[in-house]
């Protein structure tokens, strides 16, 4: 026996998602008996999450009882904004780590009391990587995609893009200014998830937001 065959492995990081997982299932049985959906939306830092939740509160909360949970790593800058639209919202801070994860999620929801809203949005921590990997027990994953960062951002982080939904590509107003393809982009998402659904809007504008207003009516109606 080598010296190498005496060395035990520990699959740590497989227990890990695994155990998180099962937390996960059980919180979206959960919240499909209570009636609580909930939308885990995901981005890199700066592509325009919270003005894209301020449009998305704004078109929604005369139908739906609605209630944002921030996530970063420190700060309440996202909290204060979106807490402008009068809408219930806490913050939620991560101790360093640059994700959230099942357990984490069930916290901040029974802060929040999400049994008594009919949308809660989970605003990610501004990561294309380590958001993507933990399941949060949602009911659904969105991500945006904002135009400055590029159309090939599907190539470079698949797992991202294989875990949502529906993704938004932002900033479509500034599009002349950058070496953006949108048809090149769409067929990026497509090639990592064909069953993405793609909304291009710009937050900054409301082009494309009703849209987006649309379809998530839609999955909460039917959800309902």
């Amino acid at each position: 026996m080598t010296r190498h065959d005496k060395v035990r492995i520990i699959e740590i990081k497989k227990s890990i998602f695994e155990d998180n997982d099962l937390e996960a299932a059980q919180l979206r049985n959960e919240l499909r008996e209570q009636g609580t959906f909930l939308l885990n939306l995901m981005s890199s830092p700066g592509a325009g999450k919270t003005t894209t939740l301020l449009r998305t509160i704004e078109a929604m909360k005369n139908r739906y009882k609605i209630g944002v949970m921030e996530a970063d790593i420190d700060s309440d800058v996202d909290a204060k904004s979106i807490a402008t639209t009068g809408i219930r919202t806490i913050q939620l801070h991560t101790g360093g780590m640059c994700h959230l994860d099942a357990g984490m999620t069930r916290q901040g929801l029974s802060e929040i009391d999400a049994a008594s809203l009919d949308l809660c949005i989970l605003e990610n921590v501004g990561n294309l990587v380590c958001p993507a990997e933990f399941d949060t027990g949602a009911s659904a994953n969105a991500m945006i995609l904002s135009v400055p960062e590029g159309d090939d951002k599907p190539l470079k982080y698949p797992l991202m893009f294989s875990v949502c939904d529906v993704v938004l590509i932002n900033k479509t107003d500034v599009i002349p200014y950058f070496d953006f393809d949108m048809d090149r982009c769409i067929a990026n998402i497509h090639m990592r998830n064909p069953n993405a659904v793609i909304i291009p809007i710009s937050a900054k504008t409301g082009d494309g937001v009703e849209a987006w207003v649309d379809w998530l009516s839609k999955e909460l109606d039917a959800y309902a």
